[in-house]
């Protein structure tokens, strides 16, 4: 599929269609090795044998949705080239809607990761073809946006593009925005927010030195910013969920769980917030179901690979005791 067949794909009519989830977002390889430890400055150590595996914030989200059982839809861009078609496979395999996905302009996104014993991974991304994704295209995928109950965005693609993407939601539509790799946000893109999803290190970069020490304070200092609820994930610790209408901070406690790969976690979760919001749920109604599908993805090795099913989320009864 080449650039103009992608472009014409996304101008079909979806108006008959109703999707759970609209991810727009990037498309990589991933290309992962496993270390003792993760190197030092200018120090080299030996890992594991090269694994490739489809990945990217963007595509993680819509295959997470997708295994669960939201009807999700992908506009992104990746390049004609093995990895391209790689993740397209996995997309469609995964009951992905690709009519949004273009191809060319540039190599397919790639991500170098490390993962240490304890799951914990490193992570480099050259961008390739995600770079390429623009706010042209975002206006021209405007069937995409009408059809989409949640949109969700994160920045492995250009600023602009993802300005663009909060200024093409539709009346009664819902923006949920993680952002990573941290950037700074323009005014309006915060306020389209609902929610803002962040980690210790988002959170941390995007308050400065106004951060504060506790989660609480930054999901407060975050609303302050603009968005209409924030999010902020706590790893092993859940979540914490705070919402700029009631003005309530709320924790939700996650999952005793043994960690074997942490490795798209976060989109995981994001993606099951995401989705279950679109379904009508409470932001901590959602973030609870969320937290528990994060916790089973880090059980298992890889990105994609690693998102359950419905039938393989943790029941709520299993939530440790906050």
């Amino acid at each position: 599929m080449n650039d103009s067949d992608s472009d014409s794909d996304s101008d079909r009519d979806h108006g008959q269609d109703r999707y759970d989830l609209l991810v727009v977002g990037s498309a990589n390889a991933d290309l992962v090795v496993g270390v003792e430890r993760r190197p030092a400055a200018g120090e080299t150590v030996l890992g594991s044998d090269l694994a490739v595996h489809p990945g990217g914030k963007g595509g993680n989200q819509a295959v997470a949705a997708a295994r669960l059982g939201a009807r999700t839809a992908l506009l992104a861009r990746v390049g004609d080239d093995a990895h391209g078609r790689l993740l397209l496979e996995s997309q469609r395999a995964a009951g992905v809607e690709t009519a949004g996905v273009l191809v060319g302009g540039a190599p397919t996104g790639v991500a170098l990761i490390t993962v240490d014993p304890s799951g914990d991974n490193s992570i480099v991304v050259s961008p390739g073809a995600n770079a390429r994704l623009t706010p042209k295209d975002i206006r021209a995928a405007g069937a995409l946006f009408g059809a989409a109950r949640v949109v969700s965005v994160q920045l492995e693609i250009p600023l602009e593009t993802v300005a663009e993407v909060a200024g093409a939601m539709s009346p009664g539509s819902r923006l949920v925005l993680n952002p990573s790799p941290p950037a700074p946000l323009p005014g309006h893109v915060l306020g389209a927010c609902d929610p803002l999803v962040v980690n210790e290190h988002e959170a941390r970069y995007m308050l400065g030195e106004s951060a504060g020490s506790t989660p609480q304070e930054w999901a407060r200092a975050l609303l302050a910013l603009g968005p209409r609820s924030v999010v902020v994930t706590l790893g092993a610790a859940g979540a914490l969920v705070a919402d700029g209408r009631s003005g309530d901070v709320v924790p939700v406690p996650s999952l005793k769980v043994e960690a074997v790969d942490t490795t798209g976690a976060g989109d995981a979760f994001t993606a099951a917030l995401a989705w279950r919001l679109g379904l009508g749920e409470e932001l901590t109604e959602a973030a609870a179901f969320a937290v528990r599908v994060g916790a089973a993805a880090v059980t298992r090795r890889g990105a994609q690979e690693s998102f359950p099913t419905a039938d393989e989320v943790p029941a709520a009864a299993e939530v440790a005791a906050p």
